[in-house]
């Protein structure tokens, strides 16, 4: 990991418990940068809890199959004070080096896909996934028909990667109908310009199917909550 990626979010793993067939690992993000900051807990690749900053509140995002993790009362308030003492450290710091450029990865370019098969008049899901960037986070906008959609929207906190970058999704909950065109727009730091990807309904017909996704599930492996829970199932439907 690069040294500026070190200073600015500090990533904390290690064994819970070990036997002959399985092997636990949790995970704690906490970082800061000009842009924002991340306070995240994990557990073999998934998200349990992280600080919703922006809305100032935690948020659990555990699928409802699983049994239910609850962290203590006091542990957004933490975060928050973690995130103050990240800010003050991260300016000290940037006087000791004599304020260092800071290292900008541009996101790759991003995925937009459905998350089951499509349907005309069915409710569905859009997905938009994005890797590679630092900082962290990016910035996702939908539209419809060139027209601005912010209802039915939402996006996960970035998720970091082995090599330091991170990645992110946002979903759009929809209804598909022949002839709609959904854009995805992703804004970074690093970019010249935001960049676009198009879902035409039109030209989806009939739907990519369960097969493209259990190559990306088995490839890609576990995204977060979400995404990790997507793509698992996704992958043993290959089975």
């Amino acid at each position: 990991m690069k040294m500026m990626k070190m200073m600015v979010v500090l990533v904390l793993s290690g064994v819970l418990w070990v036997s002959a067939d399985v092997l636990h690992e949790d995970i704690y993000i906490s970082g800061c940068s000009d842009s924002g900051g991340e306070s995240m807990y994990g557990l073999d690749g998934e998200e349990l809890w992280y600080a919703d900053f922006k809305h100032k509140k935690a948020v659990e995002p555990q699928p409802p199959f699983v049994d239910h993790i609850t962290y203590e009362d006091g542990t957004y308030e933490r975060a928050v004070a973690n995130l103050e003492i990240c800010k003050q450290n991260l300016k000290n710091d940037r006087k000791a080096f004599k304020d260092f450029p800071l290292e900008r990865d541009p996101p790759s370019s991003h995925m937009i896909y459905t998350r089951d098969k499509v349907e005309p008049g069915q409710k569905n899901s859009l997905i938009c996934h994005v890797t590679g960037f630092y900082p962290a986070p990016v910035e996702f906008s939908w539209t419809k028909n060139q027209e601005n959609v912010t209802e039915g929207s939402s996006s996960n906190v970035p998720f970091v990667n082995k090599d330091g970058t991170y990645n992110q999704f946002s979903t759009l909950e929809f209804t598909p109908q022949l002839g709609d065109i959904y854009g995805c727009t992703v804004k970074h730091l690093a970019l010249d310009q935001p960049q676009t990807k198009f879902y035409d309904v039109q030209q989806t017909q009939p739907s990519i199917g369960p097969a493209v996704f259990c190559g990306v599930g088995l490839t890609v492996g576990l995204l977060g909550v979400a995404a990790g829970t997507f793509f698992l199932i996704k992958g043993n439907e290959c089975s």
